[in-house]
C-alpha cells in the first residue's frame, strides 16, 4: 500500500466497511446530497482522484428494504460504493483503496453528512 509518506509496503490496501444507522431520510433519499457526498469524500477526506462521474441509481422497488439510491464511484486506485436503504434509515459504504486514507475522518465525515446517530466500522487489511 501506498503510504502518506510515499513509500510502498507489502499490504496491497485496505478497505473500511462503515454502517450508519439512523440516518436523516431527508439527505440519504437526496440523489444530489449523495453526488455532493462522492465528490466530497474523495477530493477533501480521502484524497483520491475520481476516475469518471458517480454511478447513482435509485432501484429496488420491489421490496421497501432494498429500495433506494446505491452509488459507485470509481478512484484510481481502487473503488467506493455505497448503498442507501430508506425503510431502514441506514447506508452502508466500503471503501477500498491501495492508497492510504484515513478511516477515522472517512468515519466522522460520512456519519455528519448523512446525520446518522450510530456507526459501525470494520476496517479490512487487504494483502
Amino acid at each position: 500500500m501506498i503510504r502518506p509518506n510515499g513509500k510502498d509496503d507489502e499490504q496491497f490496501g485496505q478497505e473500511l466497511i462503515l454502517n450508519l444507522y439512523d440516518c436523516d431520510l431527508q439527505k440519504i433519499s437526496d440523489g444530489d446530497h449523495i453526488k455532493n457526498y462522492i465528490v466530497k469524500l474523495c477530493d477533501e477526506v480521502i484524497f483520491m482522484k475520481r476516475y469518471g462521474e458517480a454511478l447513482i441509481p435509485h432501484f429496488g422497488h420491489d421490496n421497501p428494504v432494498t429500495s433506494g439510491y446505491s452509488l459507485v464511484q470509481l478512484i484510481e486506485t481502487s473503488c467506493v460504493s455505497a448503498h442507501f436503504s430508506e425503510y431502514k434509515k441506514s447506508v452502508y459504504i466500503n471503501i477500498f483503496s491501495c492508497k492510504w486514507f484515513d478511516p477515522q475522518k472517512a468515519e466522522e465525515f460520512s456519519k455528519k453528512w448523512f446525520g446518522a446517530n450510530k456507526t459501525e466500522t470494520h476496517l479490512l487489511q487487504r494483502f
